[in-house]
């Protein structure tokens, strides 16, 4: 989809953010300006430019020459004695004659030359122009970002999507051969109660496609085709990224079905949120930031590393913000990381359902300080501390502030769900915790939450 609102509204200006269209932060001192598989995992089976115009320069302007000291009328100075010689126009017209008649015989040896080089003809056998590559096909390296295109294009399709109320375009890309793709939950929303989702191959094909499952608590979804012996994208392992690696952004941004965009990753561990349509869930994903160019459309389509496997899912695109509705790419993009979006993909698969961490806590979204802090008092009928839950059974207490998540420093709310997400149920985490006047560890074994619709 080009763009989707949801539920959260937005701190400052009470609008709702939306996540190809998360608002860059304000300038500051400190922020930068600114939206192998395992055996038993379903995986191991089977815009144009502005036109230029030319400017008129005129041929500079030569003042007739004069001799240094010559005036006109002066004694001594009389009219420049006649010169010798041929004149100017009969020494061009030569020049040109014979310029023309050199054209025309290197012309003439030159196209005589190459028609014998490149027809193959017998003088020189072993040169030929050669046939061209199969379409489809790339003749360069397989390293190359070219070679890496020609290998990834195949597995990426376009989503087009019609709900009883709203229609849009987007991405997803073939994670199982029979049929399994993976795409974001707000590009295929809008057709989750009825409507119909169809998915176009990179041959042209085209196939009606059912919502298997969806998470809008990660944005994630699985939809599957009915089809056989599929190109799927492998998907490599997100964890071992670094900031400077090469990616490429692969989808149908605006409709253009099989662009591919190049750039780095930018940062890691970027904090994004943002509310869905007609949801009132919000997403939390703890991104990788790249400067390859994502468009609206890109959503749900592959993040790509040098050697063509899946390290993200293109989702969301920071915006300058302002009176215009349009949206389009600054150089600051978001994708879920692969890691998470492959646990969450193999539950859907398995089990047709997904679950999120959590520690069981109300957070007071009001405090301004360092850390995120548990709330003291019921928020919305919620209690502080869930009884039996995560935090309740490590012994956190309410207005508890969180100061690091496993070493990872925590400054707002919104970056401690974040973080308690890139982990999974189950997991083992280490909240460095402020209470009072003193600092404390606590090791929090991470519950479980049903995410799926």
């Amino acid at each position: 989809m080009s763009q989707w609102q949801g539920s959260t509204p937005d701190p400052v200006s009470g609008q709702p953010l939306g996540l190809d269209d998360v608002p860059a932060p304000e300038p500051s001192a400190v922020t930068p300006e600114v939206s192998e598989t395992p055996v038993d995992s379903p995986f191991a089976s089977p815009a144009p430019a502005a036109p230029m115009t030319e400017g008129s320069v005129p041929p500079p302007q030569f003042p007739n020459a004069v001799p240094v000291g010559y005036t006109p009328g002066a004694p001594g100075y009389g009219t420049p004695p006649p010169r010798s010689g041929l004149r100017a126009g009969p020494v061009i017209a030569i020049a040109v004659i014979l310029a023309l008649l050199a054209g025309i015989v290197g012309g003439a040896l030159g196209f005589a030359f190459a028609n014998r080089v490149f027809t193959n003809d017998g003088v020189n056998p072993s040169i030929s122009l050669g046939a061209a590559p199969a379409a489809g096909t790339s003749d360069r390296p397989a390293d190359s970002i070219a070679g890496v295109a020609a290998k990834v294009l195949p597995t990426v399709v376009s989503l087009d999507v019609v709900g009883p109320s709203q229609a849009g375009s987007g991405s997803g890309f073939i994670i199982r051969s029979d049929g399994y793709i993976l795409t974001n939950n707000h590009v295929i929303e809008a057709a989750a109660s009825q409507g119909t989702v169809t998915a176009g191959f990179n041959d042209g094909t085209k196939a009606t496609a059912t919502i298997v499952g969806r998470d809008p608590a990660y944005d994630l979804a699985v939809i599957k085709v009915d089809k056989k012996d599929l190109p799927a994208l492998p998907l490599g392992n997100s964890d071992d990224l670094v900031v400077g690696d090469a990616v490429l952004a692969v989808g149908s941004p605006l409709g253009l079905t099989g662009t591919v965009t190049t750039g780095i990753v930018s940062a890691l561990n970027r904090p994004v949120t943002a509310g869905g349509s007609g949801t009132n869930d919000t997403s939390f994903i703890n991104a990788i930031q790249t400067d390859a160019a994502i468009n609206p459309g890109n959503s749900g389509g592959p993040l790509v590393n040098s050697a063509g496997s899946a390290i993200g899912i293109n989702s969301a695109i920071a915006t300058l913000g302002g009176a215009s509705s349009a949206t389009g790419s600054i150089g600051v993009g978001f994708a879920i990381p692969i890691n998470q979006a492959r646990r969450t993909a193999e539950e859907i698969i398995k089990t047709g359902k997904s679950t999120k961490p959590v520690i069981g806590v109300t957070l007071d979204v009001r405090y301004t300080g360092p850390g995120a802090k548990i709330a003291e008092n019921s928020i919305g009928g919620g209690q502080p501390i869930t009884p039996g839950g995560a935090a309740d059974k490590a012994g956190l207490k309410p207005g508890d502030v969180v100061l690091k998540v496993n070493g990872r420093t925590i400054n707002t709310a919104d970056e401690l769900i974040v973080a308690i997400r890139a982990s999974q149920p189950g997991d083992t985490v280490t909240l460095k915790v402020q209470r009072g006047g003193s600092t404390q560890d606590f090791k929090v074994v991470l519950g479980s939450q049903s995410t799926t619709e």
